[in-house]
């Protein structure tokens, strides 16, 4: 019986067990098995910074050597959680200095990371290897400097999406040129700092002497003519995102540029493309065939430029794009992509602002009936009719994911002026795997009970403006037993639902709610029924300490947390 093996042989069996799921099962199955598992764990991906404390963390698992870790909620990404509202990294990096010294990686996402953080982390960790930044603020080009100069053994440096103040535009320059170990350099959300030929001959320098480098991502400093100098130092790069990628049209420039391209012959994914000039997209003809992953969210081509180097990636699984691309540019990759997994199309110009319309549901069912093994969709449009979403649900019923924004809120299916309750009915109930979901449009309670009674496996659900009544929240709360996180703003949902769903809460990961109808008194009451979760009342137009019971929040923030009311609450924030 496997009872019966030394731990050692445990220890070797566990270590082929990736997911948390299972190992958290593992733990379970008894004292010695909780025990082996407890240290031989070497990964933890942690959800809410403030769901258990660092001192929790290192007394269940000693040795530690990767730490993935999120702060702000979801919607802090659409300006909706307060700027200083908390998620400080400091404090855990001066735990874990002192309980993991041989850390070796550190992933964080929507937390504040300041330059006294970078440096710390830099000094007290002499194998660190992994460094990624996702939607983090409150550090600047000073702190990467730090990371750069004191880890030599840096395998990884991402920066996705954050906010970096440029103190020292040089920072590059502080990686010694005994740095060969660079796998991977994502630098893509830096902003004026790569000035002058220091700095460019510092990136090619770092570039040239990494032979192991697959992923260089770029910001848009960097200039078309530099890239090709960059691509024949690293012709081994798998995944390139480049820089501004125009200049005045030179056919030596875009010879050199064409070459360094045929160079790449393990190139599979591209990104990048700020301010394209169209003349030189051809230059990257040479290695369409192999690409999977394509991210043009920031760049601006337009449709014709698009869709014809898009018709070339017959192998392509991941496509990233505006809406520029247009409906003819969608029917393109219908044609084109049959292996595409995920489709994400971001608005050029979310406000509308006058523009006309360039985007509509008949792109989303083309992609969804030309590409068989789609299963992820974001979809940004300024129009949607339920004969749409029906057609997608008949097309693809594996969906896993389906994140649909329409614009403007509350608005009908344009072509009979009804709810998309029918519309998204059908997906939840055709997709029996769907496990995220966003809406969008006018939608009735009626919705909310196809999806409590269909969408069993639903573990993320996304709702704004939608709904009559109480009885929508109740519907989805009631009836999606595997839901972990739910987010919902501008919906007249209210005490009712929220007071009849306690046994829900303690269940999932968190609930957030934003301008509904729920009100202070109805907060306090379910913070006395649920002593284990935190019940976090965020309103900036008072503290919270002087709302009368009977006034609406601003918002509502309830989490599952082992560790108690935080200590670092500003004033507008009440955990009750």
């Amino acid at each position: 019986m496997v009872f019966s093996f030394p731990s050692e042989v445990l220890e070797h069996i566990f270590s082929f067990v990736e997911s948390d799921k299972d190992r958290n099962a593992i733990s379970l199955v008894c004292k010695s098995w909780f025990g082996i598992e407890r240290c031989c764990r070497y990964r933890i991906f942690i959800g809410n910074c403030y769901a258990v404390s660092p001192k929790i963390v290192i007394g269940r698992f000693p040795e530690i050597r990767s730490v993935s870790l999120k702060g702000k909620p979801h919607f802090a990404d659409f300006n909706l959680v307060p700027y200083d509202w908390g998620g400080d990294v400091y404090p855990w990096i001066v735990a874990m200095a002192e309980a993991y010294p041989w850390l070796e990686e550190l992933r964080l996402k929507r937390m504040v990371v300041t330059d006294e953080s970078l440096d710390l982390l830099s000094r007290a960790f002499k194998n660190f290897r992994v460094l990624v930044l996702v939607s983090c603020e409150g550090f600047s080009t000073s702190g990467l400097a730090s990371i750069a100069s004191n880890c030599r053994n840096l395998r990884e440096l991402d920066l996705q999406e954050n906010n970096v103040e440029d103190r020292s535009g040089h920072w590059l320059n502080q990686f010694p040129e005994s740095c060969t170990s660079l796998v991977s350099l994502n630098i893509a959300c830096l902003e004026g700092w790569l000035e002058g030929e220091v700095s460019f001959s510092a990136l090619e320098r770092l570039v040239g002497r990494c032979p192991n480098l697959k992923t260089l991502r770029l910001n848009q400093a960097v200039p078309l003519e530099k890239l090709a100098n960059l691509l024949r130092r690293a012709p081994q790069l798998v995944d390139l995102g480049t820089g501004a990628y125009s200049a005045d049209p030179h056919p030596e420039l875009y010879s050199k540029l064409a070459g360094a391209f045929e160079g790449c012959k393990q190139l599979s994914r591209l990104s990048g493309f700020w301010s394209v000039v169209p003349a030189y997209l051809p230059a990257v003809y040479s290695v369409c065939s192999r690409i999977t992953s394509l991210n043009f969210s920031y760049a601006t081509i337009q449709n014709p430029d698009l869709a014809k180097l898009v018709s070339q990636c017959h192998n392509l699984q991941r496509l990233l794009v505006l809406d520029y691309i247009e409906d003819t540019g969608l029917d393109a990759v219908a044609t084109s992509c049959k292996a595409l997994q995920e489709l994400r199309v971001f608005p050029s110009d979310p406000y509308g602002a006058g523009q006309q319309v360039a985007l509509t549901e008949r792109g989303l069912v083309a992609v969804s009936a030309g590409c068989p093994m789609l299963h992820s969709v974001l979809y940004f449009c300024h129009q949607m009719s339920n004969a749409a979403l029906l057609t997608v649900a008949r097309n693809r019923p594996n969906l896993t994911r389906f994140r649909l924004c329409i614009i403007e809120p509350r608005i009908p299916d344009y072509l009979t002026q009804q709810p998309f309750d029918m519309g998204f009915g059908a997906i939840v109930k055709s997709c029996k795997d769907l496990q995220r979901l966003s809406l969008s449009g006018l939608l009735t309670d009626r919705v909310f009970e196809y999806i409590g009674t269909h969408a069993k496996r639903l573990e993320m659900l996304s709702v704004a403006f939608a709904g009559d009544s109480d009885l929508g929240l109740h519907h989805v709360l009631s009836g999606c037993k595997s839901l972990r996180k739910l987010e919902i703003r501008d919906c007249p949902f209210g005490d009712k639902a929220l007071l009849a769903s306690v046994a829900k809460f303690e269940t999932m990961r968190s609930l957030w709610m934003s301008s509904c109808l729920v009100s202070f008194g109805a907060c306090k009451l379910l913070a006395q029924k649920l002593p284990r979760l935190n019940v976090e009342v965020i309103d900036e137009r008072a503290t919270p300490d002087s709302l009368p019971d009977n006034c609406v929040v601003e918002k509502l923030y309830i989490y599952r947390t082992i560790a108690g009311p935080r200590s670092d609450m500003p004033d507008f924030v009440r955990t009750m």
